[in-house]
């Protein structure tokens, strides 16, 4: 017998922490992805790059592969800067909207 979605739910109930978490590392992935790409039309190695950020391969390789958390303000403002576009970091407070770099 097969079973109905509201069944596999009540059996399965979705762990919205898991789900949240979930997106945010998809998230981190896309954005990250996009880097790759600006850096790849830019015609830059990672090597390259890392070399104009001051930073080693590694940590362009971490950054195009999510680890876009841990990265310092300055290291993805530099990237970005690289490969020809502006950063910029906004704190969002209630209704205002403040540029702080």
């Amino acid at each position: 017998m097969k079973k109905t979605l509201d069944e596999l739910v009540r059996e399965r109930p979705v762990d919205r922490t898991q789900v949240d978490a979930h997106k945010r590392r998809m998230l981190d992935e896309l954005r990250a992805y996009r880097l790759r790409e600006l850096r790849e039309a830019s015609e830059l190695t990672q090597v390259e790059l890392a070399g104009k950020l001051g930073v080693s391969q590694n940590r362009v390789s971490r950054i195009e592969h999510g680890d876009i958390e841990r990265a310092q303000v300055d290291t993805l403002r530099k990237y970005v800067e690289a490969v020809g576009g502006h950063a910029h970091v906004e704190v969002e407070l209630g209704d205002e909207r403040i540029q702080i770099a």
